[in-house]
């Protein structure tokens, strides 16, 4: 692969994460779907791409392979049962999602200061303005819910930092040198093991929803286990410090789209403050990481 594929597969991350954000929350809306039957059929539609990224690929069983890939996938798959959780408390949406959206500046900084990653002025301007946008959309999502207690926000932390992580696990596992394919695999297996605990958590376990339910969660989720499938992908070929902030910064953009062209929804003021911030940071990250290398390349030669 080139230097500059892992362009093509942050951009893949964005466009199915944006179209799964944007379609995410149709089966609980329409049919009243549980979160944590969406967990289930998540967990088992990471079995599909799973199956591609495998193809011809020997199966990682070394230590490191084991330790990273279970970091990553209980990290990733805990974090989000967590959030469940913590909504189901009636914890306050406008507060956890800011806080949980922080997250790639945990990527950031662990990678700056264990990994001796490097990004230029621009760069890290372009860092700057992503986070803010990240934060402006979690904003712009909020509502009035109230939450009893601190407790949500213990747990919010904890999913912050959980997911923070697991995006430098990743980029640090892919740095001793296992594949993809392997840190998938286990991603797929972890989310896997803890399926059982999503059907402990159901409230009603006996109840019964529309095929059609089913059938559109399945795709939905597709999108979503894809969109992890390119992350691991993107990150074990760029810097963690462009790469995470860029992908979450701009799936929300294509998220407010298509949600305008879909559901004539308008996004409010943080939304599209939020929108300027993402394009202009994302700009700026990946046209000073590509000219650094251009930099390089010529010296190089």
């Amino acid at each position: 692969m080139s230097n500059k594929s892992w362009i093509v597969y942050t951009f893949m991350v964005v466009i199915t994460w944006g179209v799964w954000g944007a379609f995410s929350a149709w089966p609980t809306t329409h049919y009243g779907y549980p979160d944590q039957w969406i967990y289930i059929i998540w967990s088992l539609t990471m079995l599909i791409p799973c199956w591609f990224s495998l193809r011809g690929q020997r199966f990682d069983t070394s230590g490191t392979a084991i330790l990273y890939g279970c970091l990553i996938g209980f990290t990733g798959a805990g974090g989000q049962l967590l959030l469940f959780k913590t909504l189901a408390m009636g914890a306050p949406a406008y507060l956890v999602f800011p806080i949980i959206s922080i997250s790639p500046a945990i990527t950031v900084m662990m990678s700056l200061v264990m990994l001796k990653e490097r990004v230029n002025k621009l760069g890290a301007l372009g860092v700057v303005l992503a986070l803010l946008s990240i934060l402006m959309f979690s904003i712009s999502s909020g509502n009035s819910d109230k939450g009893e207690g601190l407790l949500w926000l213990f747990y919010s932390v904890i999913i912050c930092i959980a997911w923070g992580v697991q995006a430098f696990f990743m980029k640090r596992a892919s740095n001793l040198g296992v594949k993809d394919s392997s840190v998938f695999g286990y991603m797929t297996l972890t989310g896997i093991v803890l399926a059982p605990v999503a059907w402990l958590m159901l409230a009603d376990k006996g109840a019964s929803y529309p095929l059609m339910a089913t059938l559109a969660t399945a795709f939905i989720q597709l999108l979503n286990a894809v969109g992890a499938l390119c992350l691991v992908m993107a990150l074990s070929r760029g810097k963690a410090t462009i790469i995470a902030p860029c992908t979450n910064a701009l799936a929300p953009v294509l998220t407010a789209v298509i949600s305008l062209i879909v559901y004539q929804s308008m996004p409010g003021a943080w939304a599209l403050a939020g929108i300027v911030l993402a394009i202009s940071g994302s700009t700026m990250m990946v046209y000073s990481e590509e000219k650094q290398n251009a930099i390089k390349l010529s010296t190089a030669l």
